[in-house]
Formats: structure tokens, sequence, C-alpha cells
């Protein structure tokens, strides 16, 4: 790949599983009946030499009391929950994998698991289901670690922000910078998960990404060829819901 990849007429998709969730640090964000949610980070495990935010300071709906002096890991960082700019670094070669081979213009699209708060929409799945929170259109090739240790400082300047460069020691295999215009934590959250279950997935999965939805697929990065992500940004823009879920 090139340094900085021209936007191409038909990009590529790929979807991993981020935020906050029953392991870390042991809650989930909401989603409501109209699909509002809240994004909550997981917490930083590691040292920092940038000072990073607390729970406290993301000032959440979500009661994280337990963890509130917490500082987190805000990665991906979206503008519109406080952060500067999008960016998104992974250390896990589980993700860094397929997230390397993006480039510019292709999609790098986020799934949380969320609670569900309120009586659940015809299209939620009851107690929790996996959804779409946000996307960023990649405004260059995605950055190796090692591309980016290589960089002089002005190049690295639109990562600075990122949580995994604020960390006392450099870890992430792979950086992503998205483009301003067109990247953004979604308003209402796009479902991944049928009515029935959380674990059940919805033809978005099952159709259109290379995952057969079987097991625990909420927790496996999803691929889209072209024509799948040209399918899905349309599901997403518009919020077609009801043709995307398994009839019931």
């Amino acid at each position: 790949m090139s340094g900085d990849g021209p936007e191409r007429d038909r990009p590529r998709a790929v979807a991993i599983n981020v935020a906050a969730n029953t392991n870390q640090p042991g809650v989930r964000g909401p989603v409501y009946p109209g699909g509002e949610f809240e994004y909550v980070p997981i917490p930083e495990s590691e040292p920092t030499d940038d000072p990073v935010p607390t729970y406290a300071d993301l000032d959440l709906e979500t009661d994280v009391a337990g963890v509130a002096d917490r500082p987190v890991h805000f990665d991906p960082e979206f503008p519109e929950a406080g952060g500067e700019r999008y960016t998104y670094g992974d250390e896990h070669a589980v993700k860094a994998g397929p997230l390397s081979e993006l480039e510019g213009g292709d999609w790098l699209l986020f799934y949380a698991t969320l609670t569900q708060r309120g009586d659940p929409a015809p299209w939620q799945a009851p107690e929790w289901g996996a959804y779409l929170i946000g996307g960023m259109c990649l405004a260059r090739d995605a950055v190796t670690g090692e591309e980016y240790r290589a960089m002089a400082d002005a190049e690295r300047a639109p990562f600075r922000t990122n949580a995994h460069v604020k960390r006392s020691e450099f870890d992430a295999r792979v950086l992503i910078h998205g483009d301003p215009d067109r990247s953004r934590l979604f308003e209402r959250a796009v479902p991944l998960s049928n009515p029935t279950a959380g674990t059940d997935a919805n033809r978005l999965v099952t159709d259109l990404s290379n995952d057969s939805g079987r097991g625990p697929w909420w927790r496996r990065p999803l691929r889209f060829d072209a024509d799948a992500t040209t399918d899905l940004l349309a599901a997403v823009e518009d919020r077609a819901f009801d043709p995307w879920l398994d009839e019931q």
C-alpha cells in the first residue's frame, strides 16, 4: 500500500468490537428504544505519559460509580464523545491484521454490545445486542506500528491524540486516521443482532459479511467486500432496519 492511498470508488469495510462490556469494566453501555445509545470506553490497562480522562471526566449517564476514578482507554476516539479527532489503534493481531489491509477511502466500522434500556423496539434484541455505533472513512492507508515508528514527527501529528500513542510504551500494530468530513459516532445504533436474542446475528452479518453468524460472532472482526459495503452503508444511512432482520 502507498502512504496516502486515494479514495477508491469501491471501498471495503471491516467492523470490529469495541467499547465497554461485562468484562471491562463490568458494565455495557445502554441502548434505548429509539436507537439512542451511549459510548462507554474500556479502562486503560497500561501506564501513560500523557494525561487521559477518567470515567468521571466523561460525565456518563451509565452507572460507573465503581470505576469512576479509573482512567479510560478512549479508543476509538470520536470528537462527538469528547475526542479531538477520529483515530483508532490496536495492538492485537486478530484485529490489526485485517485493519492493516485497509486503504484510503475504505471504512472501519465499530460495533459494541449494548444493554437494552426500556421496552425494546421491534428491531431490537431483548436484554442486550450487538450494534454498529460509529465509523471512520480512512483519510489515508492504515499505518502499521513499524511505519509509525519510522515517521517524522510532522507525519505522526494526526495520531498524537490516540490512546496508544499516549501510552508510555507505544504498542499499536496498526493506526487508523478517519476523514473528519465522513467519519462519525452515529446518533442511533444500527443492529447486528436479531430481535430473537443478542447472540443471533441478523442479515447484515450473515448475508453481507464473511462471517457465518455462528458462535460468538459478536467478538470477531467482520469483513465486507465492495458490494457488501455499498449495501451496508446504505442500511446505516437510512436506518432501514426491517429489511435486514430475519423473519420471525
